[in-house]
């Protein structure tokens, strides 16, 4: 007997990150990595962080932060966020705030809410590859959403979505700075994908977790800030927004948040009761000290050390790339997506840029529904300084020209 003929259908959809695996490079000190999306720790405000955490345990407060918590999160943290999201546009108050551990359990939670076996979401091709494996779990069919332009008829979509034997239930997108492009959606756009989502009647989820990070041009509002202006508030909107602490604090802490209507709220609450009862107190009650006495701060020192990154990334490039390779030029975020001369395949040149040129980077069809996007490759600039930079990309186009 085996164990693997009991498990449920859902489990073929379950497949390794390979971003997770790729991040086993950076153990090899020899491997100059443009691989793992992951922020520097060495600008980790870590003093901070330890600071509030003596004060947290050494304070009126050391038995809340080691007791259980309400499934909802720590209120002053709730607050807190209900503050920035309406300086962003959004007018909201905690009872539109759900702690989640990390936004990856939020896509999690949002997949398990939304989507049945064989139900549509609509997502861009490419797209983040952490959303694709959350919602893999409840078997959807995935549909190509285009912002720029070109998208399908909504009656198109809801007949493919019923040929499958589902509906369509919501679209999916990182509108600024994306993983893994780079590229932010203009509020046209953003304002289309909310008129396709009215006309299907569906939900979309915002991911912004990397919104904080821009470094050039002028902020978007974000779709949920749109939504809310046409819908006549938050809890009439479709918007669900997805934020996180771990690009700008820290991932460790596992404390991110969704921003939407209270319905929505309510249902997520008894799936965090169901799950893991609510992420832990003391890290919530950490991160609201850290956010309230650091965060503009910390967001300005990772603005100036990462737009340096990004500048080195974008010149080597320039510098060394051969005649038909091409890359985006993000605005802010953490990556740069590469495309490469059609008929090439980016996984097979993995295998040699590790073993010849000792350099690591994401092949792009990781980040496909379909699995198509082989000639296309993503590059990580936060942990890549300048001697990484100078060695590294040089030796990745010395591949693509021989």
């Amino acid at each position: 007997m085996t164990l693997l003929n009991l498990l449920a259908s859902r489990s073929s959809r379950m497949k390794a990150s390979e971003i997770r695996e790729l991040l086993k490079l950076l153990d090899q000190p020899d491997i100059i990595s443009f691989a793992g999306g992951i922020p520097d720790p060495s600008l980790f405000p870590a003093d901070a962080i330890r600071d509030a955490y003596a004060d947290v345990l050494g304070g009126a407060e050391a038995g809340a932060a080691l007791q259980y918590q309400v499934s909802e999160g720590y209120l002053p943290l709730r607050r807190w966020i209900a503050g920035q999201m309406g300086k962003l546009g959004v007018a909201c108050d905690e009872a539109n705030i759900f702690i989640t551990s990390g936004s990856q359990q939020a896509l999690d939670y949002l997949g398990k809410l939304f989507l049945s076996p064989g139900d549509t979401a609509l997502v861009t091709w490419p797209t983040y590859l952490g959303a694709l494996q959350a919602f893999n779990a409840y078997e959807p069919r995935y549909d190509r959403l285009r912002p720029e332009g070109g998208n399908m008829t909504p009656a198109a979509y809801h007949a493919a979505a019923a040929a499958n034997g589902g509906r369509v239930k919501f679209a999916y997108l990182v509108p600024d700075f994306a993983n893994p492009t780079g590229n932010t959606l203009d509020r046209k756009q953003r304002e289309a994908v909310l008129d396709l989502a009215g006309e299907l009647d569906i939900a979309v989820i915002e991911d912004a977790a990397y919104r904080a990070l821009r470094y050039d041009g002028e902020g978007v509002p974000p779709i949920l800030a749109l939504d809310c202006a046409r819908s006549g508030g938050i809890d009439k909107a479709r918007t669900l927004y997805c934020g996180s602490f771990s690009k700008i604090l820290s991932p460790g802490m596992r404390v991110g948040w969704v921003c939407a209507p209270r319905h929505v709220v309510e249902k997520l609450v008894l799936m965090k009761q169901a799950s893991d009862l609510h992420s832990p107190s003391i890290n919530q009650m950490v991160m609201h000290r850290v956010a309230e006495s650091v965060f503009d701060r910390q967001v300005d020192k990772l603005i100036g050390a990462y737009r340096e990154r990004r500048d080195n990334l974008l010149g080597a490039l320039e510098a060394n790339m051969p005649d038909g390779v091409t890359w985006s030029r993000p605005e802010g975020g953490m990556f740069v997506w590469v495309t490469l001369p059609e008929g090439a395949d980016a996984t097979a040149l993995l295998a040699r840029s590790v073993k010849e040129a000792r350099v690591a980077f994401v092949p792009g069809n990781a980040f496909y529904a379909d699995g198509s996007g082989r000639n296309t490759l993503r590059l990580s600039f936060t942990l890549a300084d300048r001697r990484a930079v100078a060695e590294g990309i040089p030796r990745l186009a010395a591949l693509l020209k021989g």
